[in-house]
């Protein structure tokens, strides 16, 4: 899209991409198609879409690969005056790690689980050809020292599963500017982590990318996280760059709707705004119509828009959209309405329909959780927030009998519960489910979606009812607006939204009171994000449902919290209902929780 712009001098820009195109031969299919950008060193560019925008496809061509059955078969990546994707497939292993490097999204995938860090980083600079031992020490020395991490020899000893998720994606971020690169891609790196290491991590970058004088290019989903590190933005959406411009002009003045829609979603920290989701889904390739590919999905749609494809459409220096409804787009609001708040949350204290009290928690004898006393209101959402480490998954897990090594009082109803599920009653197990984060890995992938939702049925009521299975699981699915036909399905053949949505319908069977929902959004899209909390807030409403919400992030505490409470280190800093906690925080941690809270600029 930058072919708008006049080109200047080769030697200006750390890479230029020009019309990179990629396709599935086989299929005669389209992925990535059109898309031009340039970066001078140590700039930073935001590759920004939904799961399926093609954005990672893109972030893996710049190195010269794609995933089987993909092939580049257009455009050009020139990088020092080489185009990458000219080389043969030895060049360009060398170019990987030595002239661009990458950081994935999971960076215990990518570290060798069996070699120490330090024996990782030394191999790294030997296949580049970096120097002799003493040289390569000395480099990975500096690198460790730049990325706050200590490198004596006791944690270079360590594997990488003797490390924190933060510090394995501070060692994946070293060893790609190992080699002083000239562009390093980093694809979702943050995804996950708290929003303390999440800001740690980010600043990082920002820092290196400049006093390496690398470009970078950041691919995610979420706008508001690569806003104070991105000097542009491209918008990807369906294989297709629909915006590109500078970040703030994007920020402030997006063009297209898919870009504005992007912001709209975004829950606010410093307020509580109506959530919102886009419409709709990214469709399959073989469902590419003619004209704009956001079509299907917009509200500003015209007969126009699907007659041929959409060019550029210049709106400001360097800022370029493909959309002919653009003055229409900048014409609505960027955000939501700041939304009313009710008083229903209660005072400082509140009367619990769930209670803690005195609770101790260990493992292994080390006590991690001290003394807690917390009261949850029935029909109202708590949300329990803290680092990773801070308890609040612990807390969660004592909660629902997950966790037996423990001592202290928890109560449900007046009722008193057990430590461990398995000495709970069955009515007790009924009352309190758990829908986990990561729904790939709670769902079994040999067992259809509508075994999976009516497996507590049998379990926990022998699969007894006025209906049958199949209808109760029918009726689950249309609950969390998920299409009947989806019961014969397996997890693979469903999007990450709608594997979560499958965990929300299964917990949901047994008829809880009680819904313990632990960081179930903390790795979705977030215009998937907004739809699960917008579906939480309607269950809640609907069934009178309590629900316990475990995050590290205050913008979505804000979005759909009625109460909120503050973990550290094991203990409750600060307990009350959000506006007051949030708005005057009273704890140093809770401060610099909302302070490494990601947040869009004018919001």
């Amino acid at each position: 899209m930058s072919a708008t712009v006049p080109k200047p001098a080769a030697s200006t820009y750390a890479i230029e991409v020009q019309d990179l195109r990629v396709d599935l031969p086989r299929r005669n299919l389209n992925v990535v198609k059109d898309v031009s950008f340039r970066l001078r060193p140590g700039e930073i560019l935001g590759l920004i879409g939904e799961s399926g925008s093609g954005k990672t496809t893109v972030a893996s061509a710049l190195l010269g690969y794609v995933r089987k059955g993909g092939e580049i078969t257009g455009g050009s990546v020139v990088i020092d005056g080489v185009d990458v994707l000219s080389l043969d497939e030895r060049k360009q292993r060398t170019y990987r790690g030595g002239v661009i490097s990458y950081v994935p999204q999971d960076p215990g995938g990518s570290l060798n689980p069996v070699m120490r860090i330090g024996a990782q980083l030394d191999e790294t600079l030997a296949y580049h050809g970096v120097g002799k031992k003493d040289e390569r020490a000395a480099r990975i020395g500096e690198i460790l020292d730049e990325v706050k991490l200590p490198g004596d020899a006791d944690f270079l000893h360590r594997c990488p599963h003797e490390l924190s998720g933060g510090q394995q994606q501070r060692i994946a971020i070293a060893m790609a500017f190992l080699c002083r690169p000239r562009v390093v891609v980093l694809d979702e790196p943050t995804t996950g982590l708290d929003v303390t290491t999440q800001a740690y991590v980010l600043q990082m970058v920002r820092t290196l990318c400049r006093e390496h004088k690398t470009a970078g290019v950041y691919a995610s989903h979420d706008l508001a996280v690569v806003a104070d590190i991105a000097d542009e933005i491209a918008v990807m959406y369906f294989g297709r760059l629909v915006e590109f411009g500078p970040a703030r002009a994007i920020m402030s003045g997006a063009g297209h709707p898919y870009s504005r829609g992007l912001v709209r979603v975004i829950p606010d920290p410093s307020r509580r705004r109506p959530l919102e989701a886009i419409r709709g889904r990214v469709p399959s390739l073989d469902e590419r119509g003619e004209g704009c590919v956001f079509a299907d999905r917009c509200d500003f749609v015209e007969a126009r828009c699907r007659a041929a494809e959409i060019e550029p459409v210049q709106v400001g220096a360097d800022h370029v959209v493909r959309c002919l409804r653009v003055e229409a787009v900048r014409g609505t609001s960027a955000r939501a309405p700041v939304e009313e708040v009710t008083a229903e949350a209660g005072g400082a204290t509140a009367t619990g329909y769930l209670n803690v009290r005195e609770l101790v928690a260990s493992y292994d004898g080390h006590d991690v959780l001290h003394g807690i006393d917390l009261a949850v209101p029935k029909g109202l959402v708590t949300a329990l927030v803290g680092e990773s480490g801070s308890g609040k998954t612990t807390l969660a897990r004592c909660i629902a009998g997950l966790h037996e090594e423990a001592r202290g009082d928890i109560e449900v109803a007046g009722e008193r519960l057990k430590f461990g599920s398995h000495r709970r009653t069955v009515d007790q197990r009924k009352a309190i489910q758990y829908i986990f984060q990561n729904a790939t890995e709670a769902l079994n992938p040999r067992r259809t979606v509508g075994h999976a939702i009516a497996q507590p049925l049998r379990v926990l009521e022998n699969g007894k009812g006025e209906r049958s299975l199949d209808e109760r699981v029918v009726a689950l699915l249309d609950e969390v607006s998920l299409n009947p036909y989806l019961a014969g399905r397996y997890p693979s053949q469903l999007s990450g939204g709608e594997r979560q949505r499958v965990t929300i319908a299964r917990a949901l069977a047994t008829g809880p009171s009680v819904l313990i929902c632990d960081e179930i959004t903390s790795a979705l899209d977030v215009s998937v994000q907004a739809a699960i909390l917008m579906l939480l807030k309607r269950l809640r409403a609907e069934s009178d449902l309590t629900l316990l919400f475990v995050t590290h992030n205050l913008a979505v505490v804000r979005a759909i919290a009625d109460r909120v409470a503050v973990l550290n280190e094991g203990r409750i800093v600060e307990e009350g209902p959000v506006e007051q906690v949030l708005d005057s925080p009273r704890d140093p941690y809770t401060r610099q929780l909302l302070h490494d809270t990601p947040a869009l600029v004018n919001s």
